[in-house]
């Protein structure tokens, strides 16, 4: 399968092939322990993630990193197993001194990002399959506070940067210690209305 076919496949399962982009994808459940406008303090429990990192900026990484992911869910696992897909899509700046070892999700280190589909609900490390490609690697994420901030549009360097400047701010005012780099999360499909897209930043709290 190509890398065209694979987008194009994911991508209608992120919008329930709607015209518009309508989200059907299952998301990660979360508790809002606090909210002020567009931005909301949320409470995540552990998750299991499917990471893959490429080298270059934020625009030229995003189609490779898809692509590797979305083989990995349509079947390119030891299960040979499709697996069902998620929203949103994680992007984040990664600090060098993080290992990849140890967030649909987009992540810079250096020069290279890093995205993550999250698996669905009721995975384990030794329950979700094993990746066929060597680059797609599996994490298991700890439950975390998180702020988040809402907006529309597109889901590009600039805007993760102005909101995350935005979210930053609000964080800093309110006492909340920041423990993490801003990511970009994507609810909608390329094709979805700009003014009906879901996009949030989120960033790690104490």
């Amino acid at each position: 399968m190509g890398a065209w076919s694979l987008l194009l496949m994911t991508s209608l399962m992120l919008a329930g092939c709607s015209v518009l982009g309508k989200r059907t994808a299952n998301e990660p459940q979360y508790k809002v322990l606090a909210e002020d406008g567009d931005i909301q303090i949320r409470q995540y429990g552990e998750l299991i993630v499917a990471e893959t990192v490429v080298e270059g900026t934020y625009g030229q990484t995003s189609g490779t990193a898809f692509s590797r992911l979305a083989g990995y869910i349509f079947g390119k696992n030891r299960a040979k197993q499709k697996i069902a897909m998620t929203a949103p899509v994680l992007q984040e700046s990664v600090s060098e001194k993080i290992a990849m070892t140890a967030p649909v999700i987009q992540e810079k280190k250096g020069s290279a990002w890093v995205m993550a589909f999250v698996m669905p609900e009721g995975y384990t490390l030794e329950t979700v399959p094993i990746p066929l490609d060597p680059a797609v690697k599996l994490r298991q994420v700890q439950g975390k506070k998180i702020g988040v901030i809402r907006y529309s549009g597109l889901h590009s360097e600039n805007n993760l940067r102005n909101y995350a400047e935005k979210l930053t701010m609000w964080l800093e005012k309110k006492g909340y210690r920041i423990v993490s780099g801003p990511r970009a999360a994507s609810y909608d499909p390329p094709w979805t209305i700009p003014f009906l897209r879901r996009n949030e930043v989120h960033i790690d709290i104490e």
